[in-house]
This record gives C-alpha cells, sequence and structure tokens, in this order.
C-alpha cells in the first residue's frame, strides 16, 4: 500500500513541476529577471505594391523604462518617454523611411541595435 501511495505523490509532483515551468515560459514579460530589459521587434512584409511594416517594443523588466527614443533611421527619430513593466507599444516607421534597422535606447545603459526581420514567403501566399 504504501508504494502506491509513493508513485501517486510522485506522479502528482511531476505533473506540478511540468505545470509551473510551463507557467514560466509562457509568462515572458511578466515574470523577469532583470531590472532594465526591453524587447524589440521590427519586422516588414514586402508585397507587390507596398511593403508593410511595424517595430514592437515591450518593457520585459521588472522597472519602468525611462527616457525611451527609437531611432529608424534616415534621421526619423521618436520619444517614447516612459514604459512601465509588461507594457508593449507598436510602432509604424515614417513614409519613406529605408527600413534597414531600428535602435531603440533608455536610460540605465539600454540601447538596441535591430535589423528588420522579413517572414519567408510561401507560394500561393499574397506577396509571394
Amino acid at each position: 500500500m504504501a508504494t502506491y501511495k509513493f508513485f501517486i505523490v510522485a506522479g502528482v509532483t511531476a505533473i506540478a513541476i511540468i505545470g509551473i515551468l510551463i507557467t514560466l515560459s509562457l509568462t515572458k514579460g511578466v515574470i523577469s529577471t532583470q531590472e532594465y530589459q526591453i524587447d524589440v521587434d521590427p519586422f516588414k512584409d514586402p508585397q507587390n505594391l507596398f511593403v508593410t511594416a511595424r517595430v514592437m517594443i515591450q518593457n520585459t523588466g521588472s522597472k519602468p523604462l525611462t527616457n525611451i527614443m527609437v531611432n529608424f533611421g534616415n534621421g526619423d527619430i521618436q520619444p517614447l518617454g516612459i514604459l512601465e513593466p509588461g507594457q508593449k507599444v507598436i510602432l509604424s516607421p515614417p513614409e519613406n523611411n529605408s527600413l534597414q534597422q531600428v535602435v531603440v535606447t533608455a536610460d540605465n545603459g539600454i540601447s538596441i541595435i535591430k535589423e528588420y526581420r522579413v517572414p519567408p514567403k510561401m507560394v500561393g501566399m499574397m506577396g509571394s
């Protein structure tokens, strides 16, 4: 009888640990490990007649980020001010921008440089 109780307790413990690990992996940005951290995702999708672009910026740290500046290149700079922990903004680059890279800076030594990512084109999809 004691052997069965051991297996039941071990099974419940394993399920609980797996549940905790899945929860932590899905809460990126909510449970942070650093005080000042930022995630930047510049995205462009060239179509036949136009290009769709956006830049997602999220504070993934545990403290507010201040004095955030977004440099789209070509002299196009947009001040954001403050982002609270977990807060996310999506920006559109200015028209006629070269869409090469984005530089995001903030107080506390934050400086991120990222090139725009382009989704892979699939046969039959719009723009391919």
